[in-house]
């Protein structure tokens, strides 16, 4: 069992391990804590700070839904949620809040009446005012909304901080300020990982999680062209109107929501910032990590928001002068907005497993892709993922071959946060 070290991984005999996890955001804390748990000795690296802001797994929340066009992401979040519960059982506090969830959208949209069908929602009888929050969102005509109870706002950074600290708990060494440049497999059938220093870390098998540079490093290894796609996004939060902020609580019972259609809106209920709400627009412009806009980057992610609110929201959300606060973020954006999960393959074999693509809906699912790619890296399968009936065929790199929009087969299939 490996020592615990600090972020500048002081750590004795920290040069082979069981399992290396190169990117510490989200999925890779925890795939290092699923592997540490086991027993494995981990090393989990990381090329910027712990918990920095430079990636997609920082800021104050992301949602969690049941709710999903696709039939292999349900059984993937109904897993995520009990592991959630799980990890927070371990470290003793709570980074997500249970709250309801709603989804709106035009009434003959193939998406949302999958996502309806495959969350197991309660669709809102037409003409129907009855409803939980009838008298917030004014449904246009043609749409319906449905109902589901499996929702919730987890504490994104707080919550990657929680991985990381059960995953030293286990024994794993953590190092941050430590960039990949290379990863190789020697005669012996180990893995050799290089770093911008110098350094060389061995271990019997490696995990890849590094969100929107997984391109660039999947290329750098072994010359395949990894079609993941970095993307400049904006979370905005904007100003309750007077007299109406408890209502849009969780405390109140409010929900999650996201509204299907162009453009596709996802939000939290207002718990960060006491009389403000998130709500946003999934998607944004293409970037370079290394390289991004900071002040343009959103430009245009805005305005779309403000629109639908003084449409749906009016008398709750009040858009003039703009949102209250922008955050930047990145999504990992594939083709087809499936995730990539599967082994890298060639020389490798089934000894790097690749976990990226996320696309802007993964943060939900980490502790469910934590585990399953700790088990395909140790196991060469994922036991858990078969028994929770979760289908990873759609996720494989091959689905690229012989199309390079890999599943897509509509034009759209919104998913966002």
């Amino acid at each position: 069992m490996a020592a615990a070290s600090n972020s500048n991984g002081e750590a004795p005999g920290a040069g082979r391990f069981d399992v290396i996890v190169i990117g510490a955001g989200i999925m890779g804390s925890c795939a290092a804590y699923a592997a540490s748990s086991r027993g494995a000795r981990v090393l989990l690296l990381e090329q910027f700070d712990l918990l920095h802001h430079r990636g997609s797994s920082h800021g104050e929340s992301r949602t969690i839904r049941a709710t999903y066009p696709q039939p292999h992401y349900p059984p993937m979040v109904r897993l995520s949620r009990r592991l959630w519960e799980e990890a927070q059982s371990e470290a003793g506090y709570r980074v997500l809040t249970p709250t309801p969830h709603l989804d709106l959208g035009p009434r003959d949209d193939p998406a949302f009446r999958d996502a309806v069908r495959n969350g197991g929602a309660a669709e809102v009888a037409a003409g129907d005012t009855s409803w939980p929050w009838a008298g917030v969102f004014r449904v246009p005509e043609g749409w319906a909304a449905a109902t589901s109870e499996l929702g919730g706002v987890m504490k994104a950074t707080k919550a990657v901080a929680m991985f990381q600290a059960l995953a030293v708990k286990k024994g794993a060494v953590v190092r941050d300020r430590t960039e990949v440049v290379g990863i190789a497999k020697r005669g012996d059938g180990s893995i050799v990982v290089r770093t911008a220093s110098g350094e060389e870390f061995h271990g019997a098998k490696c995990i890849v999680t590094v969100g929107a540079w997984t391109s660039k490093l999947v290329k750098s290894v072994t010359g395949m062209d990894l079609p993941v796609q970095p993307v400049h996004t904006l979370i905005c939060y904007w100003k309750v109107r007077p007299g109406h902020e408890s209502e849009l609580t969780p405390e109140s019972g409010f929900p999650t929501f996201a509204s299907y259609g162009d453009p596709y809106i996802y939000s939290t209920p207002s718990m960060e910032f006491p009389g403000l709400i998130k709500i946003a627009k999934h998607g944004g412009a293409p970037c370079d990590p290394d390289g991004r806009d900071w002040a343009a980057g959103g430009v245009g992610l805005a305005e779309p928001v403000a629109r639908w609110i003084d449409a749906v929201m009016p008398e709750h959300v009040d858009t003039a002068g703009g949102p209250v606060i922008r955050q930047a973020c990145m999504y990992s954006v594939t083709p087809d907005e499936d995730f990539v999960v599967d082994y890298l393959g060639g020389e490798f074999g089934k000894d790097v497993v690749v976990g990226g693509g996320f696309s802007g809906h993964g943060f939900k699912m980490g502790p469910a892709v934590g585990r399953i790619l700790a088990e395909m890296a140790m196991d060469g399968e994922a036991r858990t993922a078969e028994e929770a009936g979760v289908d990873l065929r759609p996720l494989r790199i091959d689905r690229f071959v012989d199309n390079p929009k890999g599943n897509l087969k509509d034009p759209v299939d919104h998913k966002g946060e």
